[in-house]
């Protein structure tokens, strides 16, 4: 099985694939990106369904690379009778969704051997399939798919093999559709046509990009990913486009990304507005807005794609896992728990938009103070706090930091904007949250914030004390809790979120560093006036993206790896933010 750092993506902002050097895409949800997938074999075996296309006889990838400020990638492959290259792409989705692999002869001949295997329902269902004079038709129950080439097929061991030899100059496509079953045939794109117009489509974008400095080219590759991680209908971002990668290889924390985080709000309109994707800021704001109306009480920490509710978690007890790593799960069980960061993240969110959008009207306000009448009653309660912790509820200090956000920014509106609101009243509990927290979530004989009240662990979120406003960045108990971090939570210069066999969070087993917050550590050694210490550490990061610039969740520094979902938005976006802050910082 490929190691996680070994696939790339492609997507149409609907949905994404992932593909390995092998030359086999071994992960595809179709119509969405949260559809049950076609393409399972990331976390099974081939027969759980693939889509293989490489040279017959080996040969080895020399080279992988995305098309310049693209989504479109190229594989090359030498072997002794010569070089192939395909490219793999997923144009901007305009009615059905199409898959596009071209394979190009550079020089010599090669031969090509070409394995489709299909399997509906997370791999549980095989499709019927029939040959047409295009190439093949398959279908099972709402799904249906259509493969069209000039390229030899034959049915092998239920999946569609092509075996062919391609020369150099010689270009051989292969385009793959879903439909909807009941809606018959789709119309034929022509492959090379769409190549052009989403090439175009992809430079377009970029170019709108204004970063500047030493790292504008992983900064722009990272917003490409989050603008493929982006469901266009909606707006919505989702955390990642897969499930169940593990946090630690054969262990059980195995979790579904594919919805749309609040926690992720004000971090994904930092990224974007700083990188001047105004438009994009926009969508997600709107998203947002129609996602958290209704009854304050009820705000959720995930919701769907269009801002779905209910997201049941279950497990597909037919998968074995990535790596064993069992049990595969869909829909994740944290939408129910209650984490009281959110609110403040909302309103933050809200805030940011406000502030850098100029585009607010009474409606998103009158949101915002509905949000925070609720949480003047419920700022005090425990929670499960931003990772989601299964284990009981507590008083996070970063919860209850956040609520202290949501007061301030709340009190900003009043006075800064002239919005109506009872500003006195949440100027003091801006003020009595503080002192609670100063209180309780600080550990004076350590000079550092602790995870939660009256306990001793740490939490790398203690790390956004600064950013948030909270206090100054170079506050002498901010730099302890720096240095206190570096040293207990600190894997090989990373950072961990906090200690799994301290933090009692309710799931056996451990987990690798989180980039998130190793990209955070960034943020706060640059605040703390430690320039030098924060720029290397963001090399390294980067230095930990694959050969495309993609990171995923986490990082094990013992086996040097990639763990967890991929590719992560958290990670991204975190990755942009760095960015910009060293090159202010260096200006």
């Amino acid at each position: 099985m490929a190691r996680i750092e070994d696939y790339a993506m492609i997507g149409d902002l609907h949905t994404a694939a992932l593909i390995s050097t092998e030359g086999s895409i071994d992960w595809l949800c179709l119509p969405r990106f949260d559809s049950p997938g076609c393409f399972n074999a990331l976390l099974d075996s081939p027969g759980a369904g693939r889509w293989l296309l490489a040279p017959a006889d080996g040969g080895e990838c020399t080279v992988r690379r995305y098309r310049r400020n693209t989504l479109i990638l190229e594989t090359e492959w030498e072997t002794p009778d010569g070089r192939v290259r395909i490219i793999d792409f997923m144009p901007p989705r305009d009615g059905a969704a199409d898959l596009v692999r071209i394979v190009v002869g550079v020089h010599g001949t090669v031969r090509m051997r070409g394995e489709l295997t299909l399997r509906f329902d997370y791999g549980n269902i095989v499709p019927w399939v029939r040959h047409d004079e295009h190439g093949i038709h398959a279908v099972a129950g709402p799904d249906a798919a259509y493969l069209v080439t000039g390229a030899p097929l034959r049915g092998e061991h239920l999946q569609t093999v092509s075996e062919f030899t391609v020369k150099a100059g010689e270009r051989v496509p292969f385009v793959l559709t879903w439909s909807p079953s009941h809606l018959g045939r789709p119309r034929r794109i022509d492959p090379e046509a769409v190549l052009t117009t989403t090439e175009a489509f992809w430079k377009e974008w970029a170019a709108r990009c204004r970063i500047t400095g030493p790292y504008k080219d992983a900064v722009l590759r990272s917003l490409i990913t989050l603008k493929a991680l982006t469901f266009a209908p909606t707006g919505g971002i989702v955390a990642a486009v897969t499930t169940s990668l593990p946090e630690e290889l054969g262990g059980e924390r195995n979790w579904d990304y594919r919805f749309c985080w609040l926690r992720d709000a004000t971090l994904t309109l930092q990224a974007l507005l700083g990188a001047g994707y105004s438009a994009e800021a926009a969508a997600w704001r709107d998203w947002l807005l129609r996602a958290v109306a209704g009854d304050p009480a009820d705000l959720q920490i995930m919701y769907g794609l269009h801002g779905e509710r209910r997201l049941p978690e279950a497990t597909l007890d037919w998968l074995a896992g990535y790596e064993g790593s069992a049990p595969v799960r869909i829909g994740n069980g944290a939408a129910g728990q209650l984490q009281l960061d959110v609110w403040g993240e909302v309103l933050d969110c809200l805030a940011l938009t406000r502030s850098s959008l100029l585009q607010d009207g009474d409606d998103a306000w009158d949101v915002q103070v509905a949000l925070m009448e609720h949480l003047e009653t419920a700022w005090d309660q425990p929670g499960n706090g931003l990772w989601e912790m299964r284990g009981p509820r507590r008083h996070f200090t970063h919860s209850k930091v956040m609520a202290w956000v949501a007061a301030d920014r709340m009190v900003k509106g009043v006075r800064d904007f002239g919005l109506p609101g009872p500003a006195d009243r949440w100027e003091a509990l801006r003020d009595r949250i503080h002192a609670d927290v100063m209180a309780h979530g600080f550990d004076s004989g350590r000079n550092t914030f602790v995870q939660s009240y009256g306990r001793p662990e740490l939490d790398a979120s203690l790390l956004l004390i600064p950013r948030v406003g909270f206090l100054p960045p170079d506050d002498p108990r901010v730099v302890g809790t720096i240095e206190t971090i570096q040293r207990e939570l600190s894997q090989d210069g990373f950072v961990l979120r906090y200690r799994t066999d301290q933090s009692d969070d309710g799931v056996p087993g451990s987990e690798g560093v989180f980039l998130a917050c190793s990209f955070w550590l960034v943020e706060a050694l640059l605040g703390a006036g430690r320039r030098r210490e924060a720029r290397e550490l963001f090399e390294r990061l980067l230095a930990l993206r694959n050969d495309v610039g993609l990171l995923s969740e986490e990082w094990d520094v013992h086996a040097a790896r990639q763990l967890g979902n991929t590719p992560q938005a958290f990670s991204h976006f975190a990755l942009v933010r760095s960015a910009v802050q060293l090159n202010a910082a260096a200006h």
